[in-house]
């Protein structure tokens, strides 16, 4: 009898319970967002926002400014700094708009050229969700992290970008003639690139084109960009253009930070924190660590001795050859990828510009121009299937061709406009005077005593 009524009671309470928290579960469930975010993965993302910014300001000013004459440091340094603050500005007001949305406002069924003006001064955002990149096309690429977030971080690359132009022609371009460019190449030529690449609206995105974190988005346009404002601005005179560096040590001190940065740059690329971004930062300290040395080496045989700046630039240079690979590659690509861009970019550096004659004053082609190339086709041959679910191979390459041809055209293009826009309105060069004085002094009134 007793047992009897525990059943019954048992029975009574877990009606009960059922009764009660089924709607509960079920508000639960309806409350729930429907793209959860991931706190880790959004901490991270928030940490390799703050990596890639480092990379501009000051890693990048103090490795510019290091390597010019001292009379040009401060303002060189100072390129980086207004480059970061005016390109900020316009990729939350309408860059990454055009970058990012899916131009469906543009052309009825999208736009796989450029975006559209849905996220102009980033509005319609709701940041309680996760982010999806390309939402309501059936390649979507789903996130973890809010969309500030992923605007964000895309905003340091944005802003690295044509900041890396300036070492095509420090030591004598005007400060105006310089935002002005920067800012219109940053809507006119990279935001359409970055939607072509990246965004999944874009057509070489559809075609299979890999740029992990900007081969031919960051590398290869800004080295074409500079080596076009390069040849119309003309080189330096005799006088300004034999130097020696101002402060080595700068330089080496803003490698080290672009070195440390990259780690943002190429592992936060993943969008997680996940197994896929270890691989990136392991590949990206590979690569770095063998052009540095292969670098190193070729100089040490054509000079007789190895320099400082020879091997921080090596480095540099490595780091921009496994962009595009480095969440396709594994240890052996990266290998690879950085010896072959060590020494490939060396003699740009060294023989390609002297052949050519243009003057490329911190060897923006040669490093950022040369090595974006040269990484994004070996990606092409080194991508892993198990790394990045894509094998290398003849198809891809020629995917990697194009999109290196694509990218150089628009670029090269378009920046000529621009610049002869710039020139026939403000001009782009300063006068004999103002460049044998140094442009500290003369456009900015501060120098280094």
């Amino acid at each position: 009898m007793g047992n009897t009524i525990t059943n019954k009671l048992a029975g009574s309470l877990a009606a009960l319970a059922v009764l009660v928290l089924t709607p509960l579960q079920a508000f639960a469930e309806s409350a729930a967002p429907a793209n959860p975010l991931n706190s880790g993965d959004t901490a991270w993302m928030l940490c390799a926002t703050a990596l890639v910014l480092m990379m501009t300001i000051p890693a990048l000013a103090l490795f510019y400014g290091g390597l010019v004459r001292k009379q040009n440091a401060l303002a060189t340094s100072m390129q980086s700094f207004a480059t970061c603050c005016l390109v900020a500005v316009l990729w939350v007001v309408i860059g990454y708009s055009l970058a990012f949305t899916n131009g469906t406002t543009t052309l009825p069924d999208g736009s796989t050229f450029i975006g559209d003006f849905t996220r102009l001064l980033f509005t319609g955002v709701d940041h309680t969700v996760a982010f999806v990149l390309g939402a309501g096309l059936d390649n979507a690429v789903k996130t973890t992290i809010p969309e500030p977030v992923y605007m964000i971080f895309q905003m340091t690359f944005a802003i690295i970008t044509p900041a890396l132009i300036a070492g095509a022609f420090s030591d004598r371009i005007k400060f105006s003639a310089l935002l002005v460019f920067m800012g219109a190449w940053s809507i006119l030529v990279y935001a359409p690139i970055a939607h072509w690449v990246w965004s999944p609206a874009g057509w070489l995105f559809k075609m299979g084109a890999l740029d992990y974190a900007g081969g031919t988005v960051v590398h290869i346009n800004a080295g074409v960009a500079g080596l076009v404002a390069a040849i119309m601005i003309g080189r330096r005179n005799a006088s300004t253009a034999q130097h020696a560096p101002y402060n080595v040590i700068f330089s080496l001190i803003g490698a080290c930070l672009l070195w440390v940065g990259w780690l943002g740059f190429n592992a936060g690329s993943a969008l997680a924190a996940d197994g896929r971004a270890a691989m990136a930062a392991t590949v990206t300290i590979v690569a770095a660590a063998t052009a540095a040395i292969s670098w190193m080496a070729v100089e040490w045989s054509d000079r007789g001795r190895p320099s400082i700046s020879g091997k921080i630039t090596g480095a540099v240079a490595g780091l921009v050859g496994i962009t595009p690979a480095s969440g396709f590659v594994d240890v052996t690509g990266a290998l690879a990828i950085g010896f072959i861009t060590g020494v490939l970019c060396y003699l740009s550096a060294t023989r390609l510009k002297n052949i050519f004659k243009y003057d490329d004053s911190l060897d923006c082609f040669g490093v950022h121009g040369v090595g974006g190339i040269i990484g994004a086709i070996l990606t092409g041959i080194f991508a892993s299937k198990a790394i990045g679910g894509v094998a290398g191979g003849m198809d891809q390459v020629l995917i990697q061709l194009a999109a290196i041809g694509a990218t150089i055209a628009w670029c090269s293009i378009v920046s000529f406009i621009i610049l002869k826009i710039v020139d026939m309105t403000i001009g782009l060069r300063v006068d004999a005077e103002t460049e044998q004085r140094g442009l500290d002094d003369a456009l900015h009134g501060e120098q280094i005593h």
